[in-house]
């Protein structure tokens, strides 16, 4: 009994072991469309036995994880949900979100990710913007307090309370229960609360609903780092597209059984694709953990060691600063990937030298549902690429200033994307879709260029591009040059105002611990790595750098803290004139 769901017969099948690497990524290969629902029907009817989630212990095999599935979604059609509605997911990695997720898709409602860490005025615009009249919660009083306090303004119908101990393992629900009172939320049983187990407590079979791999399964709101976070509409087509797509980066069929670590949060689009989609496609099980602290990290490790894992830079730098005794083990892992942010060379190199796991480097974003290129997971990995496009995508790198050129290979340009994982468009937002498309291909914002092999090396995003005296200057070739001294664990390099070269470059850096340098010296070991325009006019040493809510190195907040000591600088300059 295989892992995955059948692929129509090609002589490139991604199912093929004897067939060669190259061929499996060819941009003619096309996934068959299909729904996220028969995904998960398809691997509870192959692999009802299989344990589908770990959550601390406590365990549900995937025909459990069906039932539940199916009882949600009837409860959800019992409330008046139907095609189109939106259900907000504010939930952390549990198997309520699994749950719900699924259910939700299965009755044709669009899942709307919510973080639960955002601000009230973040899931205010989200909530008001998507529509959504149901959210889920835990029973955290932090995390319901935000919602339940936008419930009238947003107009919420319902808000479906989830409780964390209704999923832990006896002994830790009741200590939750006894020792984590002030933590629980207060909430009044009235018409706009209901609890998890209400909700799925009717066991009548689903209403048939009409569905379409073209319909709309996932409003997933971009970063909001240039503005107003955005909506990108992904269809079932997309997200089932991009688990495919990753299945058959990895050759096909992953031998029972599989053990993927979910560590990064699903409302994440890449936990979203390649962590959940794609283990219920294998058939593997998730290990979900509710939030990252390393040594709940490292003992879940060593009690259910992962075959994949997969991570975001901050995850493999935290590792990498781990005492030698303490390095967890990754003997089993069939994959190990980096997405979300590039990879530091000599982060990966660290973490390979020390765990001696392969370290694959993906690149995506959330318009592309997300990943567009990986490097191969037994083929060449190759220094600061972030690999080659995904089966049935292609790549095509344009002039920024005359998008309907095509560059040659080697040259550097906008990075455009074609395939069946890219996005539907923006939510309500026709004009900004439009300028997000060229000739129909979805334009990154991304900078790079591709090798004779089709590697995939990024060097800025187009907005962050320093203009100094006539060149461009690209952030990320000078944070690749400060992460070569050992004394660097963490970098950041932003334009600030030049009157001479119009912009020069600022490097902010994180020392790692136990280790030492002073900004002259940097500067002058940077000084052999650049040439003299990329070198930083200043260096500043700094205890943490800013970070997304995602984990994310965030560039954002040091430009907002330069340009507000510019102003207050004019402000003192004018007031002693």
């Amino acid at each position: 009994m295989v892992a995955a769901l059948t692929m129509p017969p090609s002589s490139s099948a991604p199912g093929a072991s004897s067939a060669p690497f190259r061929d499996t990524l060819s941009p003619d290969w096309s996934p068959p469309p299909m729904l996220l629902g028969d995904l998960i029907d398809q691997t509870v009817r192959d692999h009802g036995p299989r344990i589908a989630v770990d959550f601390m212990g406590r365990t549900w095999t995937y025909r459990a994880l069906g039932r539940m599935i199916e009882r949600a979604a009837r409860g959800f059609q019992d409330l008046g949900v139907v095609k189109g509605d939106r259900i907000a997911l504010c939930l952390p990695n549990t198997p309520y979100y699994i749950v719900l997720y699924f259910a939700a898709l299965k009755i044709g409602a669009v899942v709307v990710n919510l973080n639960p860490l955002y601000t009230p005025g973040e899931m205010r615009h989200l909530l008001k913007d998507s529509g959504a009249r149901i959210v889920a919660v835990p029973d955290l009083r932090e995390i319901h307090g935000k919602v339940r306090d936008l419930a009238q303004e947003c107009a919420l119908s319902k808000i479906l309370v989830c409780p964390m101990a209704g999923i832990l393992p006896q002994v830790k629900a009741w200590a939750w229960r006894l020792f984590k009172r002030r933590d629980h939320a207060r909430y009044a049983h009235d018409a706009l609360h209901m609890r998890f187990c209400d909700l799925i407590a009717r066991g009548d079979p689903v209403s048939p609903v009409a569905l379409v791999p073209e319909d709309l399964a996932v409003l997933q709101y971009t970063g909001g780092t240039t503005g107003t976070p955005k909506g990108a509409m992904l269809t079932h087509r997309n997200l089932t597209a991009n688990a495919l797509q990753q299945q058959a980066h990895i050759h096909g069929d992953l031998p029972p059984p599989q053990r993927t670590l979910a560590v990064l949060p699903f409302f994440h689009v890449f936990a979203l694709t390649a962590v959940l989609d794609f283990s219920i496609l294998a058939g593997a099980e998730l290990v979900l953990m509710p939030r990252f602290e390393m040594g709940a990290f490292l003992a879940t490790i060593r009690r259910k060691p992962p075959t994949l894992f997969f991570g975001v830079p901050t995850l493999f730098i935290a590792i990498n600063a781990l005492d030698d005794a303490r390095v967890p083990d990754f003997s089993r892992l069939r994959a190990c990937i980096s997405g979300g942010a590039p990879l530091p060379l000599e982060v990966r190199e660290t973490f390979e030298k020390r765990t001696g796991a392969r370290v694959c480097e993906g690149y995506g974003l959330t318009e592309a549902s997300p990943i567009v290129t990986c490097n191969p997971v037994d083929g060449e990995i190759r220094a600061n690429s972030c690999g080659v496009h995904f089966p049935g995508t292609q790549i095509e790198i344009r002039d920024p200033d005359n998008p309907g050129t095509i560059l040659p290979l080697g040259e550097n340009g906008e990075v455009c994307v074609r395939g069946p994982q890219v996005m539907a468009g923006y939510w309500k937002r026709p004009e900004e879709t439009a300028q997000v498309f060229i000739e129909g291909a979805l334009r990154t914002g991304d900078i790079g260029h591709l090798d004779a092999d089709g590697y995939l090396y990024l060097v800025d995003r187009l907005k962050d591009v320093i203009l100094s005296g006539g060149y461009n200057v690209y952030p990320r070739v000078i944070e690749e040059a400060a992460y070569l001294h050992p004394a660097i664990e963490e970098a950041i390099a932003i334009g600030i105002p030049d009157t001479y070269r119009g912009q020069s470059a600022k490097l902010f850096v994180k020392l790692h611990a136990g280790h030492s340098i002073s900004p002259e010296d940097l500067l002058v070991f940077l000084a052999g790595h650049l040439n003299k325009i990329e070198v930083p006019r200043a260096v500043e040493i700094r205890d943490s750098l800013p970070r997304t809510m995602v984990g994310k190195l965030s560039k954002k907040e040091l430009v907002a803290e330069e340009r507000a000591r510019r102003e207050a600088a004019k402000a003192n300059e004018a007031g002693n004139a």
